[in-house]
């Protein structure tokens, strides 16, 4: 397992530096100059110039080579956007904001709203990974009954629900007939206004864990090994939890690590609906206001994110599975 967390941590800096470039070279050739939006309409093009000029906008994006000559020998390299960009980073310096909080650091911006978002995702996926593996273990040991398409057709139908739907259905049963629960804002994860939104985050997750869990059950029931446990006369429970429920759980396993990375992302729509300052509403602001540091730091951190959730998720499996072998 050492050799291979070795290669995968020497393969993520060729990864990010990919996903950087990439992003780096769209917000360089793509539409909207920053400081033209941050001067307005009415701006002067001497101005412009020369606010592109004091923040290294007019240097080439790649590095080039100046003042190359043979006779006498003459080298010097002008290193480009691009490569000081990335030496900041490495020295974690993410840059300043440009135009939507202009001179404040990207990195204490997006930290603050990331920690916002996280706390309304995790509660929101515990909601949905603990309901939807319920649901689903209901559904696969009750197959032939009324109760397991009864369950998995309400999981899919609640998950398809449009939040633009959903809000001002659960705004009109708990503010306005229960009165009890605030219609938006933020206070935390133990401020009752995170209820309903993490209510309408965990649906989705409700509906594919559900359905996940069920057909891994039913897979896993009928293994050599489960009715071998029962010969043996081990108690029906203890053959559920160790010998079914540890099987079953492997696809909901890859789904949860690949989800833990999205804590970072947020919901722009869920943000924006309820009121919730996160990282979602930041980002979506960003990319209207030709923010770039805000948008490079955020890919940055989101792919960062990524990495780390397919390494758990690798990890997490040799141990769930102890056929599994990281080589």
């Amino acid at each position: 397992m050492l050799a291979y967390l070795i290669r995968r941590l020497l393969f993520a800096p060729i990864i990010l530096l990919f996903v950087t470039f990439f992003t780096f070279v769209l917000g360089h050739y793509g539409p909207g100059d920053p400081v033209v939006i941050l001067m307005g309409q009415q701006n002067n093009p001497e101005v412009v110039e020369r606010i592109r000029k004091e923040r290294g906008l007019d240097r080439p994006l790649l590095p080039t080579l100046e003042n190359w000559s043979v006779f006498p020998p003459a080298l010097s390299v002008q290193p480009g956007q691009y490569v000081d960009y990335i030496w900041k980073v490495l020295q974690g310096d993410l840059g300043e904001s440009s135009t939507l909080f202009r001179g404040q650091q990207v990195s204490k911006l997006l930290f603050q709203k990331i920690a916002v978002s996280a706390q309304l995702g995790l509660l929101s996926l515990l909601i949905g990974v603990s309901l939807g593996m319920i649901l689903g273990l209901a559904a696969a040991q009750n197959q032939g009954k009324w109760i397991d398409p009864a369950i998995v057709t309400s999981a899919l139908f609640l998950s398809s629900l449009p939040i633009f739907v959903l809000q001002p259905f659960l705004v009109l049963v708990f503010v306005r007939w229960l009165h009890i629960l605030p219609t938006s804002g933020w206070g935390g994860i133990l401020d009752p206004r995170i209820i309903m939104p993490a209510i309408v985050m965990s649906l989705g997750p409700i509906g594919i864990i559900t359905r996940l869990m069920r057909s891994s059950t039913l897979e896993v029931i009928t293994q050599d090994y489960v009715r071998t446990a029962r010969s043996k006369g081990l108690p029906e429970l203890a053959v559920r939890i160790h010998h079914i429920g540890r099987n079953s759980i492997l696809p909901i396993f890859t789904v949860v690590g690949l989800s833990l990375a999205t804590l970072v992302g947020g919901s722009f729509v869920t943000e924006t609906l309820f009121g919730i300052p996160g990282v979602g509403r930041l980002a979506v602001d960003s990319f209207f206001a030709r923010d770039y540091p805000i948008i490079m730091a955020f890919v940055l951190i989101t792919a960062v994110a990524y990495f780390i959730a397919n390494l758990i998720v690798d990890i997490g499996y040799s141990y769930l599975d102890p056929r599994i072998r990281l080589n």
